[in-house]
């Protein structure tokens, strides 16, 4: 069984940082299209980061560019989301996901329904 556990969520400042975490269980990371996600209250989910082919290949939103960074640690076989820069409008429920299939969608670019598992989400606040 796959699992999922995000954790380094919090509430910051602008301009501040924060590094979230996602420890998975079941499954190799290195071996499966990792992303995050994000869900502001009342919008969209917004596909944030993705990694895949042992993390080589890396997408990010336009939103996010330069101020986000995924990484993984296979030894921990955890996924990470580095925070830079933290804007208000950051600030949404963060959510790690897992797709086991073809990696030709693993692209910040197509919506959560492509990912077969979930994590249960870690909120970022980021005040003004």
């Amino acid at each position: 069984q796959v699992q999922l556990v995000e954790s380094g969520g919090g509430s910051v400042q602008a301009g501040g940082s924060l590094t979230l975490s996602c420890v998975a269980s079941g499954y190799t990371v290195s071996s499966a299209c990792m992303g995050w996600f994000r869900q502001a209250p009342r919008k969209e989910p917004e596909g944030v980061a993705t990694m895949h082919s042992g993390g080589h290949i890396v997408d990010y939103a336009a939103s996010v560019k330069g101020r986000f960074t995924i990484s993984q640690d296979n030894a921990k076989n955890t996924l990470y989301l580095q925070m830079n820069s933290l804007k208000p409008e950051d600030t949404a429920m963060y959510f790690c996901a897992l797709r086991t299939g073809s990696s030709s969608y693993c692209y910040t670019q197509y919506t959560k329904d492509v990912y077969n598992y979930w994590g249960q989400g870690t909120q970022v606040t980021v005040s003004s």
